[in-house]
């Protein structure tokens, strides 16, 4: 995903960009902390709770950042999140220099976001899978899904608005609740194509008010063999992503047709989710944790020249979006 947010990146317009990108570098440096598995659980809450504090006001502590970036960079094996945090500081003084109104809105996106990195971390105690532990109700998921994605929609709603002078007769509420639909859809197609990955790791988010319809428990997905059994909840979870993502369509196609960079950077993501969709529901190895289940490069390309060529036009994005959904559910 991080190949494709930085092509969206590229294409969306010139004057919400910074505010995108730094938010993003913002997120990820918070995701950063919480996986920093060599830091127990409580040290990285606290520095979560830490970096938080720090968007609740324009008085950085830079003796917090720094108290940050001394205790989880050196532990980083990645090169960009390495560079990330050694640079935090950096990304603070940018954000400082962002009119009020965007700082505003960056806080409120970090102190959202946070409380799902937070949730990972309480929720799920371990990180292998000897301490498998499953979130208990689909109100539980639903609720994870808008901390982690679906308040990017409420970001993203805010800050076009009050940019993009094409959108001013949008209502801002109304909007807003359709881009977090769009995200939770986005969020949604994640957990569905990462399920083994994260069950090696303790987390298991599919329901265990789900599972149990289907006469399954958590431990029961670590059995390959088990897919078949699963799959009525694959279909009912794809379906509740199918039908956040028509949403997030509605709220592409709500966007000026002359507005060709903004509709691209929101129908990339969906049509990029569709393909995933349509690779699990078809997977038959979701299961096999050494099975990765991603959209191929070129599927990609596919999707960024089709939009391109004509134009981010409504009418062939959505014979696109519609053939996939057939795929799906």
């Amino acid at each position: 995903m991080s190949r494709l947010f930085y092509t969206t990146l590229a294409v969306v317009p010139s004057d919400v960009r910074d505010q995108v990108g730094l938010a993003y570098l913002f997120a990820r440096a918070a995701d950063t902390i919480a996986d920093t598995d060599l830091i127990d659980r409580p040290r990285r809450l606290d520095y979560l709770a830490r970096l938080r504090s720090q968007f609740t006001s324009d008085d950085i502590s830079w003796t917090e950042v720094r108290e940050i970036q001394q205790a989880v960079a050196p532990l980083q094996r990645d090169s960009a999140e390495l560079t990330l945090l050694e640079r935090l500081d950096d990304c603070f003084r940018l954000f400082l220099d962002f009119f009020p109104d965007d700082r505003r809105r960056v806080r409120r996106l970090m102190a959202t976001l946070t409380q799902g990195m937070e949730m990972d971390l309480t929720v799920f105690p371990g990180q292998s899978v000897g301490e498998l532990v499953a979130l208990k109700t689909a109100d539980e998921l639903d609720r994870y899904t808008y901390y982690v994605a679906g308040c990017v929609g409420e970001f993203w709603t805010d800050l076009m608005c009050a940019h993009r002078k094409a959108l001013s007769s949008w209502d801002i509420a109304q909007m807003s609740e359709t881009g977090v639909r769009f995200g939770k859809g986005l969020q949604l197609t994640n957990i569905l194509k990462d399920i083994s990955h994260d069950l090696r790791k303790g987390r298991c988010y599919i329901p265990e008010t789900m599972l149990s319809e289907a006469g399954l428990k958590p431990a029961d997905l670590l059995d390959a063999q088990c897919l078949p059994a699963l799959r009525p909840v694959l279909r009912k979870l794809a379906r509740t992503a199918v039908e956040h993502l028509d949403q997030g369509w509605a709220y592409t196609m709500s966007v000026p047709r002359h507005e060709i960079r903004l509709r691209l950077s929101c129908m990339w993501p969906i049509l990029s989710a569709g393909e995933s969709l349509k690779l699990i529901m078809n997977a038959p190895d979701l299961l096999d944790p050494s099975v990765k289940v991603k959209i191929p490069r070129n599927k990609v390309y596919q999707i960024i020249a089709l939009t391109m060529l004509t134009g981010a036009c409504g009418y062939v994005g959505t014979a696109y979006w519609g053939q996939l959904r057939k795929y799906i559910i």
